[in-house]
C-alpha cells in the first residue's frame, strides 16, 4: 500500500465531513493553502457557486417553484452536487435533521425550500439568531402547529420541541417550563392562517394553488402576561425566551453534543442522550467553552472543533456512516454528471430516498436516527449499487477523467497494486485496511489489469481501471467518512 503523509490524510478527512469528499485534484488544490486556511475558507465563504438558477427554471420548472417533494430534493440536490461551498449545503443538512421538518405535513415544498435557504443563511451564525428566524419560519410555524397557538388556547408543540430537540434536551426543564414557553410564542403565526385552515377543512389546496406563506406576528393574540420561564419571571415574549434559552449550561451541551454526532463520530441517538454520556467529554467540555467564548456562534464552534486534536486524530478518521445524502454528494460530484441541468436529477433524488433519507421529507420531529442505522439489508444494496455503478461508469465526465490520469501513470504497464492504489489516490486518498487493500488488489488482478498493454489497448484499460473504480466504491472505507 502506498504511504499517505499526514498531511493528505489530514486534508482528506476535512474534506469528507465539511463536505462530500473530494478527487485527489481537489485534494492537492486544497493542500497548497494549507489545513488552517482551508477551515477559515470553508467557515467564511459567504459566496456560492452552483449550477444557474436560470437555467432551472427555464427547463424544470418543478425543481423551480418546488411545490412538491420530489421538485424541492431535486433542486437541493442540484445545489448539493453543484456548490462551491459545500460547508453551507453540510450546514443546512446538519440543522435539517435537528430542526427536523417534514413535506408529509407542510405539504408545500416552497417554504422547506425556503427554510433550507434560511439554514444557508444562518446556520454558521449566532444561534439566538438562528432560533429566531427558525420561530418565524413558515414551514416550521405549519410543522409545529404554532399557527393553532393562542392566547388562552396554547398548543404546546413548538414550545416543546423547541426545549426538547431544537436546544437544551430532556431533564433540563420543566412541564410548566413548557407551557409558559409555548404562551411567550402565541401570536407568532402565518399570514393567511385562517384561509389556509378553510382550505384544509375542505381537505384540498384547489383550485388556488399553493400559497406563498411568510411570517405574521398576530399582537392582538399574544398572551403579554407575565410568565415564569426556567426560574426568571417577566412578560416575555418569543425574543426574550430565546435569550434564556441560550445562556444555559444544558444548551451549550446539547448543540456540542449535536456538532459532535455530526463532525466527528456517531453518538446514540438523541433520545438516548438523557440516559448515555458523551463518549468524549473533553471534547463536548472544549465545544461548549467555544460556545460561551463567542457569544453563541456555531461558526466558531466548528472552526474550533475542525482545528481540535480531537477532531484530527486519526483515531476518528472512517468513524462515521455517510448518509444518503452525502453519499450521493460524494459520487455526483466525483462524476460531474450534472455540470449543466439534467432531468436524471429526479432519478438521484429517488435514489438517495431507496437509500433511506427522503430530502425534505425526515420521519419524525427527532430526524434521522443516523451511524449504523443508516444500513440494513436493503439500503445497503442500494447505497453500494449506486456507488458502483456510477464511479464505474464512463460515459461520466468525472470518471472518464479520473481513469484518464490513473493511465497516465501507468507507461506501458500497470501492476494491480498500482492500479488500485492509483484509484484510492484519485478518489480523495482513500485509505483502507489490509484485508480490504489485498480484496481490492485480488480483484484487480483476477479482473487482467496487469496482462494490459496501455499503449496499445487504453480502451481496455480504461475498462478495467473503470471495474475497479467499481469495487472501490463498495468497500466499507468509501460508505465512511
Amino acid at each position: 500500500m502506498v504511504t499517505t503523509s499526514p498531511n493528505i490524510k489530514l486534508m482528506a478527512h476535512l474534506l469528507r465531513r465539511a463536505g462530500f469528499g473530494s478527487t485527489k485534484e481537489q485534494l492537492d488544490e486544497y493542500l497548497s493553502v494549507g489545513y488552517e486556511k482551508v477551515v477559515d475558507g470553508l467557515i467564511d465563504d459567504l459566496d456560492s457557486s452552483r449550477i444557474n438558477d436560470a437555467l432551472v427554471r427555464r427547463y424544470f420548472p418543478d425543481q423551480s417553484v418546488t411545490h412538491d417533494t420530489s421538485g424541492a430534493g431535486s433542486y437541493w440536490l442540484y445545489r448539493l452536487v453543484s456548490t462551491d461551498s459545500p460547508l453551507r449545503e453540510k450546514i443546512a443538512l446538519f440543522w435539517h435533521n435537528v430542526f427536523a421538518t417534514g413535506y408529509t405535513k407542510v405539504t408545500n415544498g416552497k417554504p422547506m425550500s425556503d427554510q433550507l435557504r434560511m439554514f444557508r443563511s444562518h446556520g454558521l451564525g449566532k444561534l439566538d439568531e438562528l432560533l429566531l428566524k427558525l420561530s418565524k419560519d413558515p414551514a416550521m410555524i405549519i410543522w409545529l402547529d404554532n399557527v393553532d397557538n393562542h392566547d388562552g388556547a396554547i398548543n404546546e408543540n413548538y414550545g416543546r420541541e423547541l426545549l426538547e430537540l431544537f436546544s437544551m434536551g430532556v431533564g433540563n426543564y420543566s412541564e410548566d417550563d413548557i407551557k409558559e414557553c409555548s404562551r411567550a410564542f402565541t401570536g407568532w403565526s402565518i399570514a393567511n392562517s385562517d384561509y389556509i385552515k378553510e382550505l384544509a377543512i375542505r381537505n384540498s389546496i384547489m383550485p388556488y394553488g399553493k400559497l406563498a406563506w411568510r411570517y405574521e406576528y398576530k399582537e392582538d393574540d399574544h398572551d403579554d402576561g407575565e410568565k415564569t420561564f426556567l426560574g426568571r419571571k417577566g412578560n416575555f415574549n418569543g425574543e426574550e425566551i430565546i435569550k434564556i434559552i441560550c445562556e444555559q449550561p444544558a444548551t451549550a451541551r446539547f448543540i456540542s453534543r449535536h456538532l459532535y454526532h455530526f463532525f466527528v463520530a456517531d453518538e446514540p441517538p438523541v433520545p438516548s442522550w438523557p440516559y448515555k454520556d458523551p463518549q468524549d467529554m473533553g471534547a463536548i467540555s472544549i465545544l461548549e467553552k467555544a460556545y460561551f467564548d463567542s457569544g453563541y456562534d456555531i461558526g466558531e464552534m466548528i472552526r474550533v472543533l475542525f482545528k481540535s486534536d480531537f477532531f484530527k486524530s486519526e483515531t476518528c478518521h472512517y468513524k462515521k456512516i455517510k448518509s444518503p445524502a452525502e453519499l450521493a454528494g460524494n459520487v455526483l460530484r466525483t462524476t460531474e454528471e450534472f455540470g449543466t441541468p439534467n432531468i436524471r436529477i429526479s432519478e438521484r433524488n429517488s435514489q438517495v430516498t431507496f437509500m433511506g433519507q427522503q430530502l425534505l421529507n425526515p420521519p419524525s420531529v427527532e430526524g434521522w436516527h443516523q451511524g449504523l442505522e443508516w444500513i440494513e439489508t436493503g439500503s445497503l444494496t442500494e447505497r453500494v449499487n449506486f456507488a458502483s455503478q456510477h464511479l464505474g461508469d464512463l460515459s461520466k465526465p468525472g470518471v472518464r477523467k479520473i481513469v484518464g490520469n490513473v493511465i497516465a501513470q501507468a507507461g506501458d504497464s500497470m501492476s494491480a497494486e498500482e492500479c488500485v492504489d492509483q484509484c484510492l489516490s484519485q478518489l480523495g486518498a482513500i485509505q483502507t485496511s489490509d484485508y480490504i487493500h489485498n480484496t481490492l488488489i485480488e480483484f484487480a488482478e483476477e479482473n487482467g489489469i496487469s496482462d494490459i498493454d496501455f499503449l496499445k489497448d487504453k480502451n481496455t484499460a480504461a475498462q478495467k481501471i473503470s471495474e475497479v473504480m467499481s469495487v472501490v466504491a463498495s468497500v466499507p472505507e468509501f460508505q465512511q467518512s
